[in-house]
């Protein structure tokens, strides 16, 4: 049996930074987690908020699963937590692009209230940066007046798209990826029917990331690499185009549930090591050959733009494939 999704890996440090700070009776009232996506922030701030309401019962924030607020948190019912992010749009079923103004009310109107069992109350804001104007403004009032015994846990993968304003009031906990050891150990228990080669390809490929990792493993990611690495060994300059095949290219990755993103940011990741390589070489590009670093450009704009405008993914996998033909 695989290990509770919540279960964090790593990161013993950034524990210790919330302990001691609790501890010492002067906790922070607002923390801005900062990392890459997937690596365990969110899943740090719902163990330091468990620990918290649990009246801080040891300095491991080791909370037992079966301690009532432990579960209480887990099943997300407990009174003095509040976990707010970009909201569901009935109209589109499916979540927001931006967390908005109606979001971030939620967060004073809780904070109003007396802590229903006495103690402190925490507030957990995950994808902080995807907060529109009137969002940031709307809690940048609450940062400027915090009302005592709460906490504010901001959780971000992109702090610098966030208001330098909320920024600076809060206490910033950078937390790092996963060593290839520790990701290993990680997998080794959240996905334990995996073989050894399956499970040291995603370490290589979810760049210390077990969230990605996990991603990764249910849309057949190693499968989509080796695609991503037969692309990348055209000759651009020698292969002719071939629309039939590239056609086959976009239907195998639409067949994954999440084949979209997992292609196009496997394909973004290749394309951004072969311009980097080139640049160290020092050597001028050859006639013909694509310019890396616009089609990195071109990649990432269309899947951002896909995803938030909800286009055509089919287009934009074929728009993808084009920018490696070179002479673009």
């Amino acid at each position: 049996m695989s290990d509770a999704p919540d279960r964090l890996f790593g990161h013993a440090a950034a524990e210790r930074s919330l302990v001691e700070s609790a501890r010492s009776g002067r906790l922070h009232h607002a923390w801005l987690l900062a990392g890459p996506s997937g690596i365990g922030k969110a899943t740090l701030a719902r163990r330091f908020a468990g620990w918290l309401l649990a009246g801080q019962p040891d300095d491991t924030m080791a909370v037992p699963s079966d301690h009532p607020v432990a579960r209480r948190v887990a099943a997300g019912t407990h009174a003095d937590l509040l976990t707010v992010g970009r909201g569901w749009d009935e109209k589109k079923q499916r979540h927001r692009s931006e967390i908005v103004v109606e979001d971030t009310r939620q967060v004073a109107e809780f904070l109003r209230r007396t802590a229903a069992e006495g103690g402190w109350r925490v507030v957990i804001l995950d994808q902080a940066e995807a907060m529109n104007r009137n969002a940031a403004n709307a809690l940048l009032k609450i940062l400027e007046e915090p009302p005592p015994r709460a906490v504010l846990m901001l959780v971000s993968s992109v702090p610098g798209q966030m208001l330098a304003t909320i920024r600076s009031r809060c206490r910033l906990l950078r937390l790092e990826p996963l060593d290839d050891p520790a990701l290993e150990v990680a997998l080794s228990r959240l996905l334990p029917d995996l073989d050894a080669a399956e499970r040291a390809a995603l370490v290589r490929l979810a760049e210390g990331s077990p969230g990605r990792a996990i991603a990764l493993a249910g849309d057949q990611a190693v499968a989509l690499e080796r695609l991503v690495a037969e692309l990348m060994q055209r000759d651009p300059r020698g292969d002719a185009a071939d629309p039939l095949r590239d056609a086959a290219i976009v239907e195998t990755v639409l067949r994954q549930e999440q084949g979209f993103e997992t292609f196009l940011g496997l394909l973004s990741s290749a394309i951004s090591g072969h311009a980097r390589r080139a640049a160290r070489s020092g050597q001028a590009p050859r006639p013909g050959d694509p310019d890396w670093v616009a089609a990195w450009q071109g990649v990432r704009r269309l899947r951002d733009e896909t995803e938030r405008f909800n286009l055509e993914k089919r287009q934009a996998l074929s728009s993808s494939l084009t920018l490696l033909s070179g002479s673009n």
